[in-house]
């Protein structure tokens, strides 16, 4: 259980389709832990496009609508005036990436690979249920101005005193050896695309977020990310981000489908758009949501204005996954 001031926050969904259950979850706790009532926080959109392959058309404005109707609000998001840490779609903020890569490399801790994901599967050990395959290392010694067999993805090169304690918001303490655990990761794909860890880093720190929310499917991210954020401070890297403050992380429980499952994002029934179709009301969604994250004792319809009046001073996040509600099906 945290006691916090306040807090400037982010929610940061993909265009990739409507707005999941899980999302609208992670997006109230997001707002509500900068917006309940004394903390004068503020909360940031931003709309994480890099992928551009997988961007649907449309599902921006669509998202956007959705949490317009839960009754959420942004102080910083595309397209507003206020705020300067924009721009605040990932797609204009390539020139930031570079900059932190080519440091990255001039630190001598990133180096290309050109291994494709078979070679690295046949290497590797077996993974355990839900771990990734670990990376071997096969090129962290090649010579990097080598012929390259293709384009090759750059990794990030761990070394063993990286690993340090943390402690989320929900979690509690996490092991630090969970950094070792997926070997170096990739910072760039081989076909351009700069990777979750590495655009995510430089975003959060950018925009001076203070608290991070999302569902605890990236837990393991989290010391890549921090590892990230640390090297750039400590080695008097991108000016802009010295003497900022790390972020503090909030992973909540995954939302369950009505059998207790994982919910998954084409299991049916799993969008807002569903939800909403169904007549379900922003008030009985907050409130439900609400329950589902520990602010709420009872699953009581409120706005999310009234929402944001609970929780002043000391609380916690529930541990226990939300299930969506049998009567939503």
């Amino acid at each position: 259980m945290l006691s916090l001031a306040r807090a400037r926050t982010r929610f940061a969904p993909s265009p990739t389709g409507d707005l999941h259950l899980g999302g609208a979850f992670t997006a109230l706790a997001s707002w509500w832990l900068a917006r309940r009532s004394g903390a004068d926080g503020t909360t940031v959109l931003r709309v994480e496009d890099i992928d551009r392959p997988r961007v649907v058309a449309g599902a921006e404005e669509r998202q956007h609508e959705d949490l317009a109707w839960m009754g959420l609000d942004w102080d910083e998001e595309p397209g507003c005036a206020r705020g300067d840490a924009g721009p605040y779609r990932q797609t204009d903020r390539l020139a930031l990436y570079d900059a932190a890569l080519a440091d990255l490399t001039a630190l001598g801790r990133s180096y290309p690979c050109d291994c494709s994901r078979a070679e690295i599967a046949r290497v590797a050990s077996a993974p355990h249920n839900g771990e990734e395959i670990t990376y071997p290392g096969t090129c962290r010694d090649k010579d990097p101005a080598r012929s390259m067999r293709r384009a090759p993805a750059v990794r990030l090169r761990i070394e063993p005193h990286d690993a340090a304690p943390w402690t989320d918001g929900v979690v509690g303490t996490v092991n630090p050896a969970m950094l070792h655990a997926g070997g170096d990761f990739v910072l760039r794909r081989g076909d351009g695309v700069y990777a979750y860890q590495l655009a995510v880093s430089v975003d959060d720190l950018a925009m001076a977020i203070t608290d991070v929310v999302r569902g605890d499917d990236l837990l393991a991210s989290t010391p890549r990310q921090l590892l990230l954020m640390k090297l750039w401070q400590e080695h008097g890297l991108l000016d802009w981000a010295q003497g900022r403050t790390l972020p503090r992380y909030w992973h909540l429980p995954l939302v369950r489908a009505r059998d207790g499952t994982r919910l998954a994002k084409r299991t049916p029934g799993s969008t807002l758009r569903e939800v909403r179709a169904l007549g379900v009301t922003p008030a009985t969604l907050v409130g439900h949501l609400g329950h589902g994250l520990g602010i709420l004792r009872a699953p009581t319809p409120l706005t999310a204005r009234a929402l944001a009046s609970m929780g002043t001073e000391r609380w916690a996040f529930r541990r226990e996954p939300w299930a969506i509600p049998e009567a939503w099906g």
